[in-house]
């Protein structure tokens, strides 16, 4: 069960906040690109990670998708956006402090998505 916050004490919360939380946690990354770019940026903290980069670095993704992705994670406050002084202008893209939260969930898919591919070859092999 998850825990709320009110005022300084600390409770369980009930089913239909968890739910609640549940479908704030899917609008804000649900999705087919919003992980994905997440976990792109929090692999890659230490680079310069521009539009292009990013574009290509993410197989699949479109240029208008990816823009509408980050402007919407820029929103949550989970991504940053900078410009820099380069011509032509360039515009890298990061994770906040706060974005990292997200580390341990995207950490957690990561495992067992490699551990469901495992089990199904097995399967497969039976």
């Amino acid at each position: 069960m998850g825990t709320v916050k009110n005022k300084g004490n600390v409770r369980e919360a009930s089913c239909q906040e968890e739910l609640t939380a549940m479908r704030d946690s899917i609008e804000i990354l649900g999705g087919k690109w919003k992980l994905l770019i997440m976990r792109y940026l929090t692999n890659r903290t230490s680079e310069s990670n521009h539009f292009k980069k990013i574009q290509r670095g993410i197989n699949g993704i479109s240029a208008k998708m990816l823009s509408k992705e980050l402007k919407d994670l820029e929103l949550n406050l989970m991504v940053t956006r900078t410009i820099q002084n380069t011509r032509p202008v360039t515009i890298d893209y990061a994770v906040t402090e706060y974005g990292k939260s997200i580390i341990p969930v995207t950490d957690m898919l990561v495992q067992w998505g490699l551990n469901h591919r495992e089990k199904i070859k097995e399967d497969i092999l039976v």
